[in-house]
C-alpha cells in the first residue's frame, strides 16, 4: 500500500483568504482590510500538526497584514504571485507544502505542491486548479474549513469526533 505523504508546511495567501479581498482607502490611500472569525483559533489548533506560513503580494497593505498576522501569532513574508512558486521550492519544497489561495496566478502554485485549496467565489480555472475547494467565503470561515479538511486528510482528526480538546495532539 502507498505511503500517503504528510505535508510539512502550509502557506496562507492572506488578501482573499484571511481577508475578504476588499481593500478600504480614503483620500490618503489603503486604510483597512477585513479579516474573519475562527482562523485564529482553527490556526492554532493545526499548528500542533504542520508549520503555518503567510505571504502576501499587496506592498502597500502589507502592514495591515503584517499586523494581523503577528496578532495571530505568526509571522508573514512578502511574495509576489508571479514568484510564489520559486520561492515555496527554495525555501520549503514544493511536495511538502499545502497552498491556499485565491489569486488569478494562483493555479500556478496549486497545480505544482502537494495540496491545494481555494476559497468559495475563486475564479473559475483557480477552482478547477485546486485539489480542494471550500464551502465558506473568505474571510467567513473558509480557513477553518480548510483546517478541519487538512486535520481530516492528513492527521485523520475528524472534528464531528471531538467532545473536548484533550484528544488532541
Amino acid at each position: 500500500m502507498k505511503k500517503k505523504l504528510k505535508p510539512k508546511y502550509f502557506i496562507f495567501d492572506v488578501d482573499g483568504v484571511i481577508t475578504d479581498g476588499q481593500m478600504l482607502y480614503d483620500q490618503n490611500g489603503k486604510k483597512y482590510k477585513v479579516f474573519g472569525q475562527d482562523d485564529h483559533d482553527s490556526l492554532k489548533l493545526l499548528e500542533k500538526y504542520i508549520k503555518i506560513l503567510f505571504i502576501s503580494g499587496d506592498k502597500i497593505g502589507f502592514k495591515i497584514s503584517r499586523k494581523r498576522v503577528n496578532d495571530m501569532g505568526f509571522n508573514i513574508k512578502f511574495v509576489p504571485s508571479i514568484k510564489r512558486v520559486q520561492w515555496i521550492e527554495e525555501n520549503f519544497g514544493l511536495k511538502n507544502c499545502i497552498y491556499m489561495g485565491d489569486g488569478i496566478f494562483d493555479h500556478l502554485v496549486m497545480k505544482k505542491v502537494l495540496y491545494s485549496i481555494a476559497p468559495n467565489g475563486v475564479l473559475k480555472h483557480i477552482k478547477k486548479s485546486a485539489s480542494y475547494n471550500t464551502k465558506h467565503y473568505p474571510a467567513k470561515r473558509a480557513v477553518a474549513e480548510a483546517v478541519i479538511h487538512v486535520l481530516k486528510k492528513f492527521f485523520d482528526i475528524d472534528f464531528n469526533k471531538i467532545n473536548n480538546f484533550n484528544n488532541l495532539k
